[in-house]
């Protein structure tokens, strides 16, 4: 099994909006032009994964969270990371991990990473636990703020909990 970690490049907004569609997830190839525009003017690295050649998955290093803690602190954002599902629990999601990290410490010292809260992101809790990320302490997010006691909110994808790794 031979798996390949490299930067996005002008051939993949296409091939990575197809292989998402195949497993029923609505994700443009405009999204990936987007990331590529902003990678080639530094604002963000996109890692893309093969095995055996073919795409199985990506990750995202933001250098300027949207999220203000990470933001105010100078922390880089992990973001958006999937690897196809016919492709999970095949060793992809951590050499992506492993290697946004690594781009990270090449200029920081700490990584960030926001987490959605219900159990469609059980996984990714799970493995960014393993990894040791653990919660910043501001609670949970939606879109603009943190949500407070007694507030109501629908739990969707963009109820997000924070996690910070210090890098060695």
């Amino acid at each position: 099994m031979n798996i390949h970690i490299r930067l996005l490049n002008e051939s993949d907004p296409v091939i990575i909006s197809q292989a998402f569609q195949e497993q029923g997830w609505e994700k443009s190839a405009e999204q990936y032009l987007h990331y590529l525009a902003e990678q080639q003017n530094g604002e963000r690295v996109t890692l893309v994964a093969e095995l055996n050649g073919v795409f199985a998955g990506y990750v995202n290093v933001l250098w300027k969270s949207y999220y203000p803690s990470f933001r105010e602190k100078g922390i880089p954002e992990i973001n958006d990371f999937n690897v196809l599902i016919k492709y999970q629990r095949q060793g992809i999601g951590t050499r992506l991990m492993d290697r946004a990290e690594e781009v990270i410490q090449e200029r920081a010292d700490t990584a960030g990473i926001g987490v959605g809260v219900f159990s469609d992101y059980g996984k990714a809790q799970i493995l960014y636990a393993r990894r040791g990320y653990i919660p910043d302490g501001q609670g949970i997010h939606k879109h603009d703020r943190y949500l407070k006691w007694g507030d109501e909110t629908t739990i969707d994808d963009d109820v997000v909990l924070y996690l910070t790794k210090k890098l060695s």
